[in-house]
């Protein structure tokens, strides 16, 4: 099985402090970092999506959506986590850049050279995808549910926070992604199935 690693949206604005906060989604960050050693130490793909939206777009409340306005393109916000220790070889795929579009799964997003992610997997001959980030209840779910169309899903369940609207968004969220096919797994686990 060729894994890959996909982080979904680890972004200042969806951190404590931001503008779209998810509560404790900083805490996601030193656990994907363990992740994210492992799949550089064994040369498979490590993948970052984000939000890239414009100033304008029916996405933010100002112009009829229901989002305050948040990970603008090139804005401090739109970063990702500076603890987040991405390899150089990190592919980035950006969303959310059309206007008129709600793009909540990163398989909306492109590259810098326009590849979509199913582009991108399926050119490294990837079968397998393991699927951490924020926020759980949203993109994280978008992100799984697409990704089973294709792939089979390992959700990090260790390395996932939700916005939580209603209380049990997330676990709804982790249910309905388990139920369309996703594994559940966590660090531990995965490193007892290395050894």
């Amino acid at each position: 099985m060729s894994p890959a690693l996909l982080i979904v949206d680890v972004q200042n604005d969806f951190c404590p402090g931001g503008a779209l906060a998810v509560a404790q989604g900083d805490r996601v960050v030193p656990v994907l970092n363990r992740y994210i050693e492992i799949f550089v130490k064994d040369k498979n793909p490590v993948i970052a999506s984000r939000d890239w939206h414009p100033r304008r777009t029916k996405h933010f409340k100002d112009f009829g959506g229901p989002w305050p306005v948040h990970c603008v393109a090139n804005t401090p916000g739109a970063a990702f986590h500076p603890q987040l220790k991405f390899p150089p070889q990190a592919i980035v795929v950006s969303k959310g850049m059309d206007p008129d579009k709600d793009s909540y799964s990163a398989f909306q997003a492109v590259d810098e050279k326009g590849r979509t992610l199913l582009e991108i997997l399926k050119q490294s001959d990837v079968q397998e995808l393991f699927v951490g980030g924020l926020a759980t209840d949203y993109c994280v779910k978008a992100s799984v549910l697409d990704a089973l169309k294709d792939f089979k899903v390992k959700l990090l369940t260790d390395a996932v926070k939700g916005v939580n609207i209603h209380p049990d968004d997330s676990k709804r969220a982790i249910e309905a992604m388990v139920a369309a096919g996703a594994v559940e797994i966590t660090f531990k686990e995965l490193e007892a199935n290395r050894k």
